[in-house]
């Protein structure tokens, strides 16, 4: 088995989390934020997975930490996907500057 370095995985982690921020902070769309925001669990999960492996003795307390934020995301997901169904029955968009409460 090829052991992957501990600094690659570390920088793909960073890589990813950088791209879903930059796509949480400046889509419109509604979806591309909450796939953005996905991205960023994704990132975290990596670096959980990858920090549990260094250690005198490796443990699977990383692989826990990212099954239990795989967990928190699904939900995120279907909750977020059911607001935005919501959302695009009474508003008719998905655009994020449309979506001001107080508007009249």
């Amino acid at each position: 088995m090829f052991p992957i370095p501990t600094g690659s995985l570390l920088a793909l982690g960073a890589i990813l989390f950088c791209i879903g921020l930059y796509g949480a902070l400046t889509k419109r769309n509604l979806i591309i934020v909450l796939v953005s925001i996905e991205l960023m669990l994704n990132a975290a999960n990596i670096n959980l997975v990858t920090f549990s492996r260094l250690g005198v003795g490796p443990n699977i307390s990383g692989q826990v930490f990212a099954l239990f934020t795989i967990t928190v995301a699904a939900a995120e997901i279907a909750v977020g996907l059911a607001l935005l169904l919501a959302i695009f029955r009474v508003r008719k968009t998905t655009e994020v500057q449309d979506l001001n409460v107080h508007k009249h």
